[in-house]
């Protein structure tokens, strides 16, 4: 009887006691094991408290009575030879730190608490229970295999459960599984009670880790049947996963945790039958004392007496000529704690030993509640673990599992979806590391993997797709002849190069007309053919960059325009030589006749020529890959090598065009009839209106559009050129003959 409190027996616990009556008597009835010796015993009622198991182990430590009994059959002497206890981590502790003063063996069939492996504090104390840090570091990597990073966690308010939840939050932490609440309680406590059933109705964790005892789940499965809650895939420990008193709860259908392995031990079921009174149908006990499936936890009693008796015969007993020889009346004193560290036997298959901190190998069973075709929660073995094997091959399954609701599909339990690819994870405030926001990754950058932390960058040739999973190398971009505006500018300057070449043709069929040879057909002629190679030399610009078309079209254009605006030069210089030359007294004409004229060409030509090959020489221009105009395609140009090379070539041309401009207007009052001043004047003012414009225009084009604006200058300057100064000559020498007559032309307004 229990002197602080009244409970009803604790059926479990019965069985655990004549599991050790039957394993001694097994024991005693051995050849083998023991012989000549009987073992015997005290059985103490620690009633789930611990002062009533500090007072029981007071009283085996003193040894009681002196005399277990008074036949020839037991030792004489008071020692105690070893304690079997406690059923619970808690009581365990105390009765260790009892007994452990006088070297007392205790071993546990339950206390499965990480803390007692600590031999420092618990040097007598071994188990046949594998350690809670095994089952915690499982129940951690179970929960990550099925891809669980958002869960609730509970345990009892005890040894058992508060070291036990540490181990496995410390276990969990390691797996990247984060915690929404993790609360502790005991069954005495109703208030505490319904507030852990609230945390969990209100929960967003879909998945509840639960290392408790018992009696604690008992308590908070009848809180929450009270009142509805949304279904929880429910993850037990040993100390409740198979406890056939909770299968009546259907709402944690589909609970899995990891259990002490089935076993048989022989005979035992049926020994102690004799509590009985023989006219009960076993069928309909409702309780878990008599028990027609295979044993669990009574499989650990029964290894707890075993490993007792070996280290009491490692003792005793010694073997001379394949005869052994027990001395029952040696005193052990405190020998058995070191014989219990040697014990390594195997009986009735199972295996025995204890390492250093006087654990055994964890082996468990994983288990499932399911429901059965009656519609009642059965437990069934779907996979197995065990710490002996392999590393990576210690667990596998072997029968589908039944989730919450009796689903087949895994529940899913996280604290935010998983991020695509595309984006990466950004923690919010405050919130554990699975609690994260979903951010696209930022320009040029991808992650092709879910959940990525962080984004990269793409290689410098490529650029992500539209959904930033992915490089993809870039588009080159350049102004090719396939496009419609490159074939558009083509057909222009094929077109202007045909008309100068026609106008040349004109010419050179009336060269012998007053209007020709009165606007020095010399220059003329070279004017047009300076005129064809402008138009043609916009040609160099289209098509992909190359080393010999960068050089070629640079210095093809600084050249031929040179060689253009040379010769307005001169035919303006001839104009106004030509009006000086009819004033009285004048002989200037023969200072700028053809000669000179040719030299004056010739030498602002060579002058263009001379930059451009310095250019060219030094640092000519070369095709290169832009990738800071746009950043998701690549611009192929010419590089100017040297920009002093570049504005050096166009501030030449341009120095030539406002000379000539500047002598244009000064001709331009001269007869009408006598002087092509003012056409010069206007081809001048549309040149140097066309490349001031061109320079703001090429600086701010961007990619292809550059070469584009560079072709519309020199197409739109050289039809200026054109047009201003041969089309109104054609219009005469064509529509009207009348007035190409050098009585025409030589007559003076």
């Amino acid at each position: 009887m229990c002197p602080y409190f009244y409970f009803s027996i604790n059926a479990r616990n019965l069985r655990f006691a004549y599991t050790m009556i039957f394993a001694i008597e097994e024991i005693n009835n051995s050849t083998e094991l023991l012989p000549d010796i009987n073992l015997g015993y005290q059985i103490h009622d620690s009633c789930a408290a611990v002062p009533v198991a500090v007072q029981s182990a007071f009283q085996l430590s003193n040894g009681g009575d002196n005399v277990y009994y008074k036949d020839n059959n037991c030792s004489q002497s008071g020692m105690m030879a070893g304690v079997v206890a406690e059923s619970g981590s808690t009581p365990s502790i105390a009765i260790s730190r009892v007994i452990g003063s006088f070297d007392i063996p205790q071993v546990s069939h339950i206390a499965t608490c990480a803390c007692l492996s600590d031999k420092k504090q618990y040097p007598n104390f071994f188990r046949t229970v594998p350690s809670d840090a095994f089952q915690a570091v499982v129940l951690a990597k179970l929960v990550k295999h099925f891809g669980w990073t958002w869960i609730g966690a509970i345990c009892s308010d005890s040894d058992y459960g508060n070291n036990g939840m540490a181990s496995f939050l410390q276990a969990a932490e390691k797996e990247g599984i984060c915690v929404e609440f993790s609360e502790a309680f005991h069954r005495t406590q109703p208030h505490k009670i319904q507030k852990v059933a609230d945390f969990i109705r209100r929960s967003t964790a879909k998945v509840i880790v639960s290392f408790t005892a018992t009696g604690e789940m008992k308590v908070l499965f009848e809180e929450l049947a009270t009142k509805p809650s949304p279904s929880r895939q429910w993850i037990g420990s040993e100390a409740w996963i198979t406890d056939p008193n909770l299968l009546r709860f259907t709402f944690c259908e589909g609970a899995i945790g990891y259990a002490i392995p089935k076993s048989d031990i022989p005979e035992v079921a049926s020994s102690p039958l004799h509590v009985c009174n023989g006219s009960e149908d076993l069928q309909k006990v409702p309780n878990d004392f008599v028990q027609s499936s295979p044993l669990r936890m009574s499989t650990l009693v029964y290894k707890a007496v075993y490993a007792i008796a070996h280290a009491i015969h490692i003792v005793v007993c010694t073997e001379r000529n394949f005869t052994k020889n027990c001395d029952k009346q040696l005193m052990m004193e405190s020998k058995q704690v070191t014989a219990l560290k040697k014990v390594n036997f195997t009986h009735n298959g199972y295996s025995v030993s204890f390492d250093a901190n006087g654990d055994t190998v964890a082996v468990y069973e994983l288990v499932n509640w399911q429901k059965d075709e009656s519609g009642n929660i059965e437990v069934l073995t779907v996979g197995y673990y065990d710490a002996s094997l392999p590393k990576n091959k210690e667990f596998h399954m072997n029968r589908n599992i039944t989730w919450m609701d009796g689903k087949q599909e895994v529940p899913k339990s996280v604290c935010t979806d998983s991020c695509p690819a595309g984006t990466h994870r950004v923690l919010q405030k405050g919130k554990p590391i699975c609690c994260y926001d979903c951010i696209p990754c930022p320009e040029g950058e991808i992650s092709n993997t879910t959940d990525s932390l962080d984004c990269f960058l793409c290689p410098i040739e490529f650029w992500p797709n539209a959904v930033k999973d992915s490089c993809h190398p870039k588009p080159v971009e350049f102004l090719s002849i396939n496009e419609t505006l490159a074939i558009i500018l083509a057909v222009f300057s094929v077109g202007g190069a045909c008309l100068a070449i026609l106008t040349a043709a004109v010419f050179f069929h009336h060269r012998t007309t007053p209007i020709v040879r009165a606007n020095n057909s010399e220059l003329s002629f070279l004017l047009l053919f300076s005129l064809t190679l402008c138009f043609l030399c916009s040609l160099t610009f289209i098509g992909a960059p190359t080393e010999w078309s960068c050089k070629l079209r640079h210095a093809a254009f600084g050249i031929t325009f040179v060689l253009c605006i040379s010769c307005v030069l001169g035919k303006t210089i001839v104009v106004l030589m030509a009006f000086k030359a009819t004033l009285p007294g004048s002989n200037i004409t023969k200072w700028f006749g053809p000669p000179q004229q040719r030299l004056t060409v010739m030498f602002f030509t060579f002058v263009q020529i001379l930059i451009c090959t310095v250019w060219l020489v030094v640092r000519p221009p070369f095709p290169m890959k832009n990738f800071s105009t746009y950043k998701e395609k690549i611009i192929l140009e010419c590089a100017l090598g040297s920009a002093i090379g570049f504005w050096a070539v166009l501030g030449y041309i341009g120095l030539l065009a406002v000379f000539c401009f500047v002598l244009a207007v000064l001709a331009r009052k001269l007869p009408d009839n006598f002087n092509e001043a003012k056409f010069i004047t206007f081809s001048m003012l549309i040149f140097c209106a066309v490349w001031l414009t061109f320079i703001p225009a090429y600086v701010s084009s961007p990619g292809k559009f550059t070469v584009a604006v560079e072709i519309f200058a020199i197409l739109a300057s050289s039809f200026g050129l054109i047009m201003c100064l041969f089309a109104p000559k054609c219009f005469i020498i064509l529509c009207q003959p009348e007035k190409n007559t050098k009585k025409y032309v030589m007559n003076k307004k």
